[in-house]
């Protein structure tokens, strides 16, 4: 109340947005197994999922054949979605991401149903991941992921000693 309020040109004026910010969601595809979770998630039922099935052949002779999902339609009904990231909390491969693009509006509400391509073309605005805390604990994972490679390299280093000997 103190201050000057200022017009912003929107239009000509791109806003400044948050790093955070909550657009649309953008697709992963490569990522995407067709689990499913996010659509049985969704408490307004807006994403649309069909797969097939294609059996792979074996990766080593003598092996079985794998069969694998693969991902034919993936569509989010932006007019009945809500905005509330469950189903991106609940992907556990990561192929679901918050774009910060806001642009999307449509003249005729059936065409708010955006399939796959445009989630793709999303997917990529969407911003790198702020910085792990410099003084952050180093993730199990990484700690016993970089053990395993001293010691291997530990070892090749003996066995070049031996090998000079």
């Amino acid at each position: 109340m103190t201050r000057r309020s200022r017009t912003a040109q929107y239009p000509e004026v791109q806003p400044q947005l948050p790093p955070r910010t909550r657009g649309v969601i953008g697709l992963f595809e490569e990522n995407c197994t067709v689990c499913m979770l996010c659509a049985r998630e969704c408490p307004d039922w807006c994403i649309y999922i069909d797969s097939h099935k294609e059996t792979m052949p074996p990766a080593a002779p003598g092996g079985r054949e794998r069969s694998r999902n693969v991902l034919d339609r993936f569509a989010i009904d932006f007019s009945l979605c809500m905005y509330c990231g469950i189903c991106i909390e609940v992907c556990p491969f990561d192929a679901l991401f918050w774009s910060p693009e806001f642009e999307y509006a449509e003249t005729d509400i059936a065409e708010l149903t955006h399939e796959r391509d445009k989630l793709r073309e999303w997917m990529w605005t969407v911003p790198e991941p702020p910085a792990l805390d410099p003084a952050a604990e180093e993730p199990k994972e990484i700690a016993a992921a970089r053990k395993t490679a001293e010691k291997l390299a530990a070892q090749a280093q003996e066995q070049e000693k031996e090998g000079e000997a």
